[in-house]
């Protein structure tokens, strides 16, 4: 277990803790598993598929890679709704197809994460079959009577009748972490510390450190501010992770926990190591790379936003809720920042092209955040609308399949995904002719996987450039430029229309890193549309904040 490494700071209650240096120099990958690759041709992903293809993922340069869930599950929430917690879903292989995984991953220097699920189960869970028939069982929440919310409450017709509490989909019974507030109105309101409750931090702390003893480096956790009900502020829900925090620090430090929070403000502090900015809390992250107005994406667009052909954005939102964050996290981890996801549309949607997003990346590599990149982004995978619902993901108005399409690995009429039937796949290939993929771009060093590469790369090579340490902005319209670390100006432009700003350095020309449509000149900085630098300023050059000087953060 020595990739992982020890944690920095300390540990209990009061710590100001730190997360595992590893985390911050990472760059996630996040694989939707039934859609990356199939190795056995029946149509869906599996981890053999993912082992296959480990070599080409450990040259784009990404470490850490997070499976979507992968648990024995019926599926009807792509695997969100788990059956068995300690098995692998048959269709994606067996507990030693993921040793064997985690083995190889190791042995190219990557990590595996995979995805927990802690606040419900499927219905199919024996935890639930037994809470169904047995009355003095509380391990889910049971009610004699429709509670509130009222959405939530579904009749149980087996024998102990009455209601139980689901999140989401009536498939998918909340699992009983006590509530924050009693009621007397409500008598099934269990406080946290009740026999069930503790059951299922017991169990909790069980799952995690069967996978953990399998080689898991750690967990994205889903709904991760789910669990203990009607909590104002979250302070219960907080509590319960601090208290998971504390015991993996002290059996199994170096594993991590990211969770699925959407406010890494709170989440954070509270013991996870990362959280995300998300599309379902706040704007932040769609402030940068929305849908684009008029689009079909998986969610209503909010208006313009940087990343945007138009160039009618700003990154005011974005920055606002960056450093309210930034602050009040204070060093005990790190805010993650994805391209997309498998509930939200890609980087490339609507009327953004894959041509347009190589400066998305550039600022995703070089900001102090986490960079999380989903499968197929990194050669322009486009957001494809108008699909069938795929195993509930058509929640709602959400059309999330149109981000779960099969990778795209060469150029063949299946993509390379698989040997089966079209008719067999997960879901249909994107059928754009111009479609891109692994193989062809690959093969183009001008393509948007050779940028991807290229700026993994660079930020490997340079400390300053990856999560946590300084950033100091000096102008934030178009072209955004920023100062990392005192010694790396990053130049972005995320428009179609050209775009300028005052070259605010002093001394020697500074070395150039990485270029892509910038250019330095006397009157200035000089960016075309959709470009991208990064320079080394030469020793002893003085840079002016001409903008934005209260924008920096210190590590």
């Amino acid at each position: 277990m020595a990739l992982d490494g020890q944690p920095h700071g300390t540990t209990g209650a009061g710590a100001h803790r730190r997360p595992p240096a590893w985390l911050s120099e990472a760059v996630i990958y996040q694989i939707y598993p039934a859609a990356f690759a199939d190795s056995n041709g029946d149509g869906i992903g599996d981890l053999r598929g993912v082992r296959e293809h480990l070599d080409h993922l450990a040259w784009l340069g990404v470490d850490t890679l997070w499976l979507s869930p992968c648990f024995a599950s019926p599926f009807g929430d792509g695997g969100y709704d788990i059956s068995d917690y300690l098995t692998i879903a048959p269709r994606y292989g067996s507990n030693e197809d993921a040793d064997a995984l985690i083995e190889a991953a190791r042995a190219r220097g990557m990590r595996i994460m995979f995805d927990l699920v802690p606040g419900h189960t499927s219905h199919e869970h024996p935890w639930f079959l037994e809470s169904i028939r047995n009355p003095d069982d509380d391990r889910y929440i049971w009610s004699d009577r429709v509670g509130a919310p009222v959405r939530g409450w579904i009749p149980n017709h087996a024998g102990r009748g009455g209601y139980y509490l689901a999140n989401f989909y009536a498939i998918q019974p909340a699992l009983n972490f006590g509530y924050a507030r009693p009621d007397p109105a409500e008598p099934w309101r269990q406080p946290v510390d009740a026999p069930g409750p503790r059951a299922n931090r017991a169990a909790l702390r069980e799952v995690m450190a069967y996978w953990f003893d399998r080689g898991v480096s750690g967990f994205r956790v889903d709904m991760a501010a789910s669990l203990v009900k009607d909590d104002p502020g979250s302070v219960e829900t907080g509590r319960l992770w601090a208290e998971m925090r504390d015991w993996i620090d002290r059996e199994y430090p170096g594993r991590i926990l990211l969770s699925e929070w959407g406010d890494p403000k709170t989440s954070v502090p509270a013991g996870f190591h990362a959280d995300f900015f998300l599309h379902f809390t706040g704007t932040a992250l769609r402030s940068l790379w929305d849908n684009g107005t008029g689009s079909q994406g998986s969610w209503p667009a909010i208006g313009p936003c940087y990343f945007d052909p138009d160039g009618g954005g700003s990154m005011g939102t974005f920055l606002d809720a960056w450093r309210e964050a930034d602050k009040a996290i204070d060093g005990a981890g790190h805010i993650a920042l994805p391209t997309a996801n498998h509930d939200f549309s890609r980087l490339t949607c609507g009327p953004r092209t894959r041509d347009m997003v190589a400066p998305a990346f550039a600022f995703l590599l070089t900001w102090p955040t986490l960079p999380v990149i989903y499968y197929g982004d990194e050669i322009g995978m486009r957001y494809v609308p108008g699909l069938p619902d795929k195993e509930g993901s058509q929640l709602d108005a959400e059309a999330r399949q149109g981000s779960r399409t099969p990778m795209q690995w060469d150029a063949s009429a299946g993509a390379g995904f698989s040997t089966a039937g079209a008719e067999r796949y997960y879901l249909p290939v994107d059928p754009a002719p111009d479609r891109p993929d692994v193989a062809t771009e690959r093969a183009d060093e001008g393509s948007l996987l050779h940028h991807v590469h290229r700026l993994i790369a660079l930020r490997k090579q340079t400390p300053a450039l990856r999560s946590g340490g300084t950033v100091r902005v000096l102008h934030r319209d178009y072209p955004f430029v920023y100062l990392r670390g005192e010694s790396h100006l990053v130049v972005v432009n995320g428009r179609r229309e050209p775009a300028g700003a005052p070259w605010p350095a002093s001394g020697p020309a500074p070395r150039v890193l990485a270029a892509h449509g910038v250019e330095l000149t006397a009157s200035g900085i000089q960016a075309a549309g959709f470009s991208y630098a990064v320079y080394e300023l030469a020793p002893g050059a003085q840079v002016s904040a001409y903008e934005d000087a209260d924008a920096a953060t210190a590590d």
